[in-house]
């Protein structure tokens, strides 16, 4: 298992990533687009693939990016980003496996796509690299997560790390570890964002003001995360320093237990992660 490499690194034209080709450019192909040239990357690095004509413009007009067919940029770029929708990906992969340069390496964002899947689909030898993003990587505080395939050597790692740190952190992992990636982070900001929605509601119904209730729940969840990365300290211990015996917090956190919240939350990422491995099979 590699480690975290660190967002906010610095990228040009003398890494060891070459010409890097998005076919999709949705919003996770626009978020590394956009990243990749935020981190010090030229638009002349980088082409894009467009399924919508309109898009395509809009990419170019905004970024100063070529825009390319899915076979021509495949054929250009050193690194192919695949980010179409799961249910394109093979069909993307046959279309353009023609094209593929010995060596280059293909990264898929498409989740329940597994390296052999992706692997069948390109020339024998192509180093392949399934990665789990998430939606963060928006705001350049994404994790993305990810699994080499037969092929890679080490060198190939590190250029998908170098890539997909423009947008966040990154961590590697055997890709067994997938399906439970996409239970704990790849869906994990849908959790937060619906425990967000229900302390908003709450703060509401008891007559706060919209806009204050909200901007009391963005600040505090962005808080408690900031104290969660910057001490280290376990949870726990974090959540017993704001409980006084008898006092609000430990009313409010005792009616979660009877409720049984936590088992709730162990259970929905349990059927997250079934539902991964479902879709990976099928």
């Amino acid at each position: 298992m590699g480690g975290m490499v660190e967002q906010g690194e610095q990228v040009g034209p003398e890494d060891a990533i070459g010409r890097v080709a998005i076919l999709g450019a949705g919003n996770m192909g626009g978020t590394i687009l956009a990243g990749l040239l935020r981190a010090g990357r030229g638009p002349g690095d980088v082409v894009v693939s467009a399924r919508r004509p309109e898009r395509a413009q809009e990419l170019k007009l905004q970024h100063g990016v070529e825009v390319m067919n899915n076979v021509e940029a495949a054929a250009w770029g050193d690194t192919v980003i695949v980010a179409v929708k799961p249910r394109d990906v093979g069909g993307l992969l046959t279309e353009i496996s023609p094209a593929l340069r010995p060596g280059t390496l293909v990264i898929s964002l498409a989740a329940g796509q597994t390296i052999a899947s992706l692997e069948g689909n390109v020339p024998e030898g192509t180093p392949v690299i399934r990665v789990m993003p998430n939606t963060p990587s928006l705001v350049d505080q994404g994790m993305s997560v990810l699994s080499p395939g037969t092929h890679c050597r080490p060198e190939h790692t590190e250029r998908a790390q170098e890539l997909l740190s423009a947008t966040g952190k990154v961590l590697q992992v055997p890709e067994s570890y997938q399906d439970a990636v996409t239970a704990v982070s790849g869906s994990g900001p849908a959790y937060v964002f619906y425990v967000a929605e229900a302390m908003i509601e709450a703060g509401v119904l008891l007559g706060l003001p919209r806009p204050t209730s909200t901007e009391l729940v963005v600040q505090t969840l962005f808080g408690a995360a900031t104290m969660l990365r910057q001490t280290g300290t376990h949870p726990s211990i974090l959540r017993e320093q704001v409980t006084s015996p008898g006092g609000t917090t430990a009313a409010a956190l005792r009616l979660l237990d009877d409720q049984r919240v936590r088992g709730a939350f162990v259970s929905a990422i349990e059927a997250a992660c079934q539902r991964s491995e479902q879709l990976s099979k099928s």
